[in-house]
């Protein structure tokens, strides 16, 4: 399953972006480069992701499908030692192709919108 890798490539706080903030996340792709919903649907097994933001600790995760909406999220779980009741979620908006140099826009947990560059697909 490829590993596609996101970075900050402007938002609040980064005008100019920021490689060290980023997303990590294993997903199909479909030929187009697009995230593969049918793939999720017949994948029993959770597609992993992973958040990973300076000064704090990375936040594992996996990637959901919301067949209704037709949307993408990325499911956090708390980091080990964080007391939290529920995990956050990263809603990927205007996803389009998955590949280097595309962007892609995500409402981060706190409703803060930030505009992420695929840096690589591996």
């Amino acid at each position: 399953m490829p590993m596609v890798t996101l970075v900050v490539a402007a938002g609040p706080g980064f005008p100019q972006g920021s490689p060290g903030h980023r997303y990590e996340i294993a997903v199909p792709l479909t030929p187009g480069g697009q995230l593969d919903a049918e793939a999720w649907l017949a994948d029993p097994k959770p597609w992993r992701a992973r958040r990973i933001w300076p000064g704090g600790p990375a936040r594992d995760g996996d990637m959901l499908f919301d067949p209704d909406t037709e949307s993408w999220s990325i499911r956090l779980f708390p980091a080990p030692g964080e007391a939290t009741d529920a995990p956050l979620h990263a809603a990927i908006r205007n996803a389009g192709q998955l590949r280097p140099g595309e962007y892609v826009t995500i409402r981060e947990p706190d409703g803060t919108e930030v505009s992420y560059r695929v840096v690589s697909v591996a």
